[in-house]
């Protein structure tokens, strides 16, 4: 079985302007994954750039699915989920949400789910 793969931005970032930033909801799954480090084992988590196009994702997921975070998940295991889209070559279902990513891996990978 393929590992999901969750996408998230850098911990710090520039916007091309000089200025320092964070994703709030990508350091969230940093720190759900920091303080259930199995999850590290169990996904592929692969950091990207902040300028688009993000070309590691729009290779995998297609050009309109670059937010971050995303998970993907094989479309062929992803049975029973509420997901608001599938990849543009419908290979990966997918989560843009952080409290939906935190539900999902709640629910699959028994982790405390989002409050």
């Amino acid at each position: 079985m393929k590992k999901d793969i969750l996408f998230l931005l850098p911990a710090s970032f520039s916007d091309g302007e000089g200025a320092s930033f964070y994703c709030a909801d990508c350091l969230a799954l940093e720190g759900l994954i920091a303080h259930h480090p199995e999850l590290a084992d169990k996904l592929e988590i692969r950091h990207v750039d902040f300028p688009r196009p993000r070309k590691e994702i729009v290779a995998l997921l297609g050009a309109e699915n670059q937010s971050c975070p995303v998970l993907a998940i094989d479309a062929g295991s992803a049975t029973d989920l509420r997901l608001v889209k599938l990849s543009t070559d419908g290979r990966y279902a997918l989560i843009q949400n952080a409290d939906e990513i935190g539900r999902y891996l709640s629910s699959r990978y028994g982790t405390p789910r989002p409050h």
